[in-house]
């Protein structure tokens, strides 16, 4: 899954794409290197940021879509929001999966849009908001609570029919370094549930904080990550650089077909 951030203030490539030639030309990149969903996002998650108006966020987002969709028509995408609406009206548009960092707790209608459009849903775990998530998190068992957290979640959208929904444990939204590591360590425990498990790795502070690097030095580190979430069980990478994501995963293949040999 390639990111593409249609912000001015997102962590690595906020400002970056900012009119329809750049949108399209990396579209056309990361398709080229290998990616097979592209996730537009529209609203900054970093910490610190304030959730934007689903007016503007709509503003930011549709013209893009509307773009990419006329470029690009087989292309699946994701669309990173929170709001019910933006959700609803963007798969009215053509896209295809919601990515919802909130898990239905800022807007809960955008669970019904889901289920109605019958669209494959992303749920994420994060302990607060982005504004406040990293205001020191703390955690008896981060495992144990991203665990019983999706555990519950999804109970709640199979009641509702939602059949197709894959899982994000949300490395950096509310918990420390540590924590990330933690998580990492023991991702395979979501394996549990049975659902298709997302990492989002990518340049974020457990690699910078952990080197003492800039996000822009940090796509070693991110390489590194990758390839524990595939020995962990990830099923889809999350990421900014697909050419490096999707040779960590041509490596982590020919590791299994040589296991199986």
């Amino acid at each position: 899954m390639g990111i593409l951030n249609l912000t001015p203030d997102s962590f690595h490539d906020g400002g970056r794409f900012d009119d329809a030639e750049k949108v399209l030309k990396h579209v056309e990149l990361m398709i080229r290197q290998g990616a097979t969903i592209i996730d537009l996002g529209a609203m900054s998650s970093r910490p610190g940021a304030e959730i934007v108006s689903p007016s503007i966020e709509g503003d930011r987002l549709f013209p893009y879509l509307n773009l990419i969709r006329q470029e690009f028509p087989d292309l699946l995408l994701s669309i990173d929001t929170v709001h019910s609406g933006v959700a609803r009206q963007a798969l009215e548009l053509g896209a295809h999966i919601i990515n919802d960092i909130s898990a239905g707790t800022i807007d809960p209608k955008i669970w019904q849009v889901a289920q109605e459009a019958r669209a494959p849903y992303i749920l994420m775990h994060m302990k607060g908001t982005p504004q406040n998530m990293q205001d020191n998190p703390s955690y008896e068992d981060v495992v144990i609570e991203v665990l019983d957290f999706l555990i519950e979640k999804c109970g709640q959208l199979t009641e509702l029919g939602m059949i197709d929904i894959i899982l994000d444990p949300g490395f950096g939204f509310g918990k420390s370094v540590a924590d990330n590591f933690r998580l990492l360590s023991n991702l395979h425990t979501l394996k549990i549930l049975e659902k298709p498990l997302m990492v989002g790795l990518s340049r974020k502070s457990m690699v910078t904080k952990t080197l003492g690097i800039r996000s822009d030095e940090a796509l070693n580190g991110t390489t590194a990550l990758h390839m524990i979430a595939l020995q962990q069980g990830a099923k889809i990478l999350r990421v900014h650089d697909i050419l490096e994501a999707m040779q960590c995963i041509e490596i982590w293949n020919a590791m299994q077909d040589s296991a199986s040999a």
